[in-house]
């Protein structure tokens, strides 16, 4: 006898559907679905524990909660949406895999998640590494004076901390001063070249990065927004300027949506910033250094282009990498923009504890990059990177990954020699 047989009350909703139903517009469109498959056919994490978005929604419809709340499933999914973006009637399944994740016990979601969140809510600077903000800030000034002795024409090289009424107050994640402090220095570049000294960090509020979205604690995710609010605040920044990471950008626009939170200053990513100074002229990039014409393919951050700012911003992230390797050495790959798959990064991923059902999930991904034939792909976010660099080793694709200030410093003739340590022997020495 089927569970609904046994519970026949449960075929007009259980708990966990009813709770979703007033948090979902017409109440989640659940019974709209037309089970066309379209959700699963474009979803990478069709199959992972034997699940996929149309089963898991047909789950739900039917009331089955207890299967809905304790497949491991949830975490595997990185809530990229695309099951939503190719869903004729536009169910949003990412909130149902949301809102299952919620019901796990907070001791028995994944620890890595969960630990991330934690560290970040000890700390002002809400890294969730648990870097202090002194730290940072000493690894900051060591860093800057390396540069600005070592480096000809770097010598006034400028990183203001906690200066009041700067127009950009600049997130870290939290990855650079802990692991990799030159990765920084690219972009520390492109803002005096672009802003002077008219930008500032914080020494709170500093580091970007949001794990308690991933452990789906609302309270602790509602906390680290609203402490970095009322640092920009304390700052009087005109913007809080998100650096090339998806996720704490997803995280803080829809949190203050999400609480609502009304700021007074304005959210900017930094890609987006990139596009307006070229364009502008006040970033004279040019492709002259890539003479041999190396090609190059770009992710897609779900974070900022599908469930960010559309095919706009996707649109500006072509057009910056395009003024910067040249228009013929760039290729795209198929399909893109917000139709794009997710690489496997998202949703806390990385720190769930299932990297293969991670690197399987990727799968796809690694084959579009493999496809375009180009030795680079650009990936400007964190997680991005971390999961692609993973696929490339992983399946021996080969190609490297770089962050977008790298080939923005590049183009600009600014990149340090210890700057490059994503790049080939191909582009090692170039513009030096």
């Amino acid at each position: 006898m089927s569970d609904s047989k046994q519970h026949p009350e449960k075929e007009c909703g259980g708990s966990f559907i009813e709770s979703v139903a007033q948090l979902l517009p017409e109440g989640g469109n659940l019974n709209m679905c037309l089970t066309c498959g379209a959700c699963s056919a474009g979803c990478p994490a069709t199959g992972l524990e034997d699940m996929d978005p149309r089963k898991f929604l047909r789950l739900a419809a039917l009331g089955m909660d207890e299967e809905i709340t304790t497949t491991p499933w949830v975490w595997m999914c990185t809530m990229c949406q695309r099951c939503t973006y190719v869903c004729p009637m536009q169910i949003n399944i990412p909130q149902l895999v949301y809102k299952a994740r919620q019901a796990w016990p907070r001791e028995d979601r994944p620890k890595g998640i969960v630990d991330s969140c934690d560290v970040a809510l000890r700390n002002p600077g809400h890294s969730a590494m648990g870097a202090s903000s002194e730290d940072f800030k000493f690894v900051v000034e060591d860093v800057l004076e390396e540069v600005q002795t070592e480096q000809e024409g770097m010598e006034d090289l400028k990183v203001p901390f906690d200066a009041f009424g700067k127009t950009y107050f600049l997130n870290q994640n939290s990855r650079e001063p802990v692991t990799e402090p030159e990765e920084m220095v690219p972009l520390w570049k492109i803002m005096n070249i672009g802003a002077g000294d008219d930008w500032t960090y914080g020494s709170v509020g500093w580091a970007g990065e949001n794990y308690c979205m991933f452990a789906a604690d609302d309270e602790a995710w509602e906390t680290i927004v609203r402490n970095t609010v009322k640092a920009v605040e304390d700052l009087g920044a005109k913007y809080w300027l998100n650096t090339e990471c998806g996720h704490e950008l997803y995280s803080f626009r829809t949190g203050l949506e999400k609480f609502g939170i009304k700021p007074k200053f304005e959210v900017l990513s930094v890609i987006r910033l990139y596009a307006r100074w070229i364009r502008e002229g006040v970033l004279k990039v040019n492709s002259d250094w890539n003479v041999n014409n190396v090609k190059f393919t770009v992710q897609d951050p779900c974070q900022f282009v599908r469930k960010g700012y559309g095919d706009v911003a996707a649109d500006e992230l072509r057009y910056v990498i395009k003024t910067c390797v040249g228009e013929e050495n760039f290729i795209d790959t198929w399909p893109n923009k917000s139709n794009n798959y997710c690489c496997g990064g998202g949703g806390g991923s990385l720190q769930a504890g299932y990297p293969e059902a991670r690197r399987h999930y990727g799968k796809i991904k690694n084959e579009q990059f493999v496809n375009t034939g180009a030795p680079y792909v650009i990936a400007p976010c964190h997680n991005c990177h971390s999961q692609i660099h993973d696929l490339s080793e992983h399946y021996g694709a080969g190609y490297h990954v770089v962050h977008l200030w790298t080939i923005v410093a590049l183009a600009l003739g600014v990149l340090g020699e210890n700057e490059r340590i994503y790049l080939g022997e191909d582009l090692r020495s170039c513009g030096l």
